[in-house]
């Protein structure tokens, strides 16, 4: 009995130390974030001021500069979201709602990449979250999707209670990935694009679990991807209180 307690004192505090060390790190993070993104802001104003000024040739280098700067500041966006992931407003969501809305946000990226998307929803369906988090790590999920379609591209998206949880199943027809791949997803610096960091899946990851939910992949190399969240139902969860003061460092 003393000992079971000792071992268990001792696992307390490694995860105390844990969470005040993950904490520091993270505060440090997103200052940095918030350092780099304002420069990098200005800058983008700056080369938009010059565009409207110059000949053809010049517009042309122009927003190829923009488009880069806006790619940096979607890396540092990433990297803010996983450095401090916490829900900082909490609401009952519901699924319908929130794929509805998803729709209107994704269908047009996945129509440019000559895909379509296919969403049915259980309209009972509440989960406890902050909408703007959630909607991002889907967004993340279905941006990686579209741009791997080849061709005919299509993703459906179905949304459905299974065994007392909330269940967001996504299977597109893209590439796939092998078992190699998919072990790697979540490893920061992990990407299946030429130009991508991994950052995106990472905070799909943390969003999700800060959500208290889990997220599985399936696929294979030439059949597609599926992926499979797990999400408390709201009425099963803690209170919003609860749930919005809850650390992705505890979890």
């Amino acid at each position: 009995m003393l000992l079971s307690y000792s071992k268990r004192l001792e696992l307390f505090n490694h995860r105390l130390e844990r969470t005040e060390k993950l904490k520091i790190i993270s505060d440090l993070a997103a200052s940095v974030a918030h350092e780099v993104r304002n420069p990098l802001q200005v800058t983008r104003g700056f080369l938009q001021l010059l565009a409207g000024r110059g000949d053809n040739e010049s517009k042309k280098h122009f927003n190829i500069a923009v488009s880069e700067l806006d790619r940096a500041s979607g890396i540092i966006t990433d990297f803010l979201t996983f450095a401090k992931p916490e829900l900082e407003t909490v609401s009952r969501l519901n699924l319908a709602d929130e794929l509805g809305q998803l729709e209107v946000i994704i269908a047009p990226h996945a129509a440019m990449h000559g895909g379509r998307l296919q969403i049915n929803a259980d309209p009972e369906l509440n989960v406890i979250g902050s909408s703007s988090k959630f909607k991002q790590a889907l967004i993340n999920l279905l941006k990686n999707s579209i741009e791997a379609f080849k061709g005919d591209g299509n993703i459906e998206i179905n949304a459905y209670e299974e065994e007392g949880e909330a269940i967001v199943w996504i299977k597109d027809n893209g590439e796939g990935m092998d078992e190699a791949q998919i072990a790697k997803l979540g490893v920061p610096y992990f990407s299946t694009k030429s130009k991508g960091t991994g950052l995106g899946t990472m905070v799909t990851f943390r969003i999700i679990e800060v959500m208290k939910g889990t997220i599985e992949f399936k696929s294979k190399k030439g059949e597609g991807t599926e992926v499979i969240i797990r999400l408390p139902l709201a009425d099963e969860t803690a209170s919003l209180e609860t749930a919005a003061a809850a650390s992705p460092h505890e979890l």
